[in-house]
Parts: structure tokens; sequence; C-alpha cells
């Protein structure tokens, strides 16, 4: 088994189960023309989170890392009428891209892309003592992820679903010679998590179009 595998078996199941979809390619081919890294999810995990939050009913969502929207038009299509989603990104210009996608899927007045570094925006929410979400997904600077969580929780409430992506780092995570940030980060989040009591946490590794990897995903109790 190989990563040509890997993809052939991604592609087979977005062929057959999500297909072509205008908003979606048109978010790949914009944020591709801008010189954004192809670091998005791949389609069938975008689908993944979608269905996450539907089965969540999750009216308010929370997402870390904007890129080029992509799966911020996912996690948006998921939400009820007068649902909102908010986006943290800390590129004006992925933004930018991040924006005109999200109003190319005609999601523009459940989506705010909110520019800055995360860790202020969400202070920032915090001090306006915003509505908790019910939804957050992770997926932004690893270094940081212990940070967001810290910030995550106080903007949850019980029953809230978190999901961190790219956790496994192609099996870095579980090297103990590999210091690098995003690897120590991600660390620091799961001993986090793991040492929280009201939190309820698994993991699970993925190989797909995007190599090899995997999510977390933690419910938040009382």
């Amino acid at each position: 088994m190989n990563e040509q595998t890997w993809q052939a078996v991604d592609d087979w199941f977005t062929e057959r189960l999500i297909g072509a979809d205008d908003a979606l390619d048109h978010a790949l081919a914009a944020s591709g023309k801008a010189g954004l890294r192809s670091i998005n999810v791949a389609p069938n995990q975008g689908k993944f989170l979608h269905l996450l939050a539907r089965i969540q009913g999750a009216k308010r969502i929370l997402e870390i890392g904007t890129l080029g929207g992509y799966s911020a038009i996912w996690l948006a299509r998921a939400l009820p009428p007068g649902g909102q989603l908010v986006s943290l990104e800390y590129s004006p210009e992925n933004a930018a891209v991040a924006r005109a996608n999200i109003a190319h899927a005609n999601l523009a007045d459940r989506v705010s892309v909110i520019t800055g570094l995360a860790l202020d925006s969400l202070d920032a929410m915090l001090a306006e003592q915003t509505a908790p979400f019910d939804f957050v997904f992770i997926d932004a600077d690893k270094s940081n992820n212990a940070n967001y969580l810290d910030r995550v929780l106080k903007l949850s409430r019980p029953g809230t679903v978190i999901v961190a992506d790219n956790v496994v780092r192609r099996g870095r995570i579980a090297d103990a010679d590999d210091h690098d940030a995003d690897v120590t980060g991600l660390r620091d989040y799961f001993d986090k998590v793991s040492a929280d009591a009201r939190l309820d946490t698994t993991a699970v590794q993925t190989v797909g179009s995007k190599g090899w990897d995997g999510f977390a995903i933690t419910i938040v109790g009382a």
C-alpha cells in the first residue's frame, strides 16, 4: 500500500459520495490561483466534518484557521437557518480569498471571517462574552493548539464537540525524539485533554490524498 493507492481510494469515495460541486471546486481553484498552500482538508474529510456538525445539531460553529474557506463552506452548509460560523485567519490575503469563495457559495450571510492572531481574536471574544459554540474545528498552527484549547473551553458549553486536525504528523506524534514545535504543541494539547475530567477524547489516524495524519475528537462534559 502506498500514497498512490490512498489517493485512488479518496478519489473513488469522492466521485461516488460527493461528486462535482461548483462552490467547492471553485474554492479550490481560486485558492490555488491565489498561491495558497494545498493544505485544506480533502473532500471526503470536509464532508466528514459537515456530517459531524449536523449530527451535533450545531447552530454556532467556531473554526480556527480559515485558509481559502474550503472547510468553512463544508461547515457552514451544516448550519440550520439562522446559524453562524466564525472563522479565524491570521493572513489578510488568505481571508480575502476565503471571503470571496464563501460569497461564491452563497454563504456570506452565515460566515464571519476574522483576521489577526487567533489567540487575540479568541481573547476578544472572551472579553465580549461571546455566546458559546456548539462545534469547534481547530486547524491552524499546531504549536498553539494547547493555548487554543484553553480559550475554546471558555467558549464552549456541555456537549460542545471539538475537532483538532493534523494530529498524527506522519507518526511523529509518537516519536519521543521529535521536538518540532508543532509536534510538542500537539503533545501539550493531548496532555491537556487527557488531564481534564470534563473532556472525553479519542484520536484516529487517517490515510488518503493528504497523506498520513489524523483527527482528535473531544466532547465537553459538565
